[in-house]
């Protein structure tokens, strides 16, 4: 059998907490090692939890891009669970590398289908999400170009550095060369792109891929 996938969730809302906790009781394979009211409370758990799911709105007025940065040195990933409508908070939760975004309104097999995903490292996209990163003028132009786009959306959607070279005609090599490029262009321009998951997610981001 599976090992269980370790959890945490921050939320400050009582009643939200423990419709949250009792769901997760029934999915055998997920275990809510914590359910904390703010990101502090996340660091005397030992082992951390491998993914956490992070209110965008604390009451201890945090902000979303603080408490990712916490949790990401934790070594933990993290996805957004929300029920506002607050488009800033969600662009900056998707700058500083949350997993993506599912609302406290979905319904349970959305929300633990969001999870397992998020848990495993994988992106989770829908209509919010997308919605309020096509709309993020902030997204610095990371300029690739337009062969380093096409590497990039081969890549990102999958594919091995040999396939890639394979397809492309050129060596793994300088496959190789062309996604270090990448990584480095997307990092100087504070869009840090260090595992293949961020590579998808800027390339979604910057419309490469769907």
């Amino acid at each position: 059998m599976e090992a269980q996938r370790r959890i945490a969730l921050v939320e400050d809302h009582a009643l939200i907490a423990r419709g949250f906790s009792d769901l997760i009781a029934q999915a055998p394979d997920l275990d809510l090692v914590a359910a904390v009211g703010s990101v502090a409370e996340l660091c005397g758990i030992d082992p951390p939890p491998t993914l956490v799911v992070l209110d965008l709105r604390l009451a201890d007025g945090s902000h979303p891009a603080a408490n990712i940065a916490a949790i990401h040195a934790l070594g933990a990933y993290v996805l957004i669970h929300t029920g506002g409508e607050d488009r800033a908070l969600v662009q900056a939760a998707a700058r500083s590398g949350a997993l993506g975004l599912v609302r406290k309104s979905s319904d349970p097999a959305t929300l633990l289908t969001a999870i397992r995903r998020a848990v495993r490292g994988e992106a989770v996209f829908n209509t919010d999400w997308a919605s309020a990163i096509d709309s993020d003028a902030e997204l610095a132009n990371a300029k690739l170009s337009e062969r380093e786009q096409t590497v990039l959306s081969m890549y990102a959607s999958g594919e091995t550095a040999a396939s890639v070279a394979s397809e492309l005609g050129i060596t793994r090599d300088t496959v190789t060369d062309y996604v270090k490029a990448i990584r480095r262009k997307y990092g100087s321009v504070g869009r840090p792109a260090t595992s293949r998951v961020d590579l998808y997610r800027r390339a979604v981001e910057d419309g490469i891929l769907e």
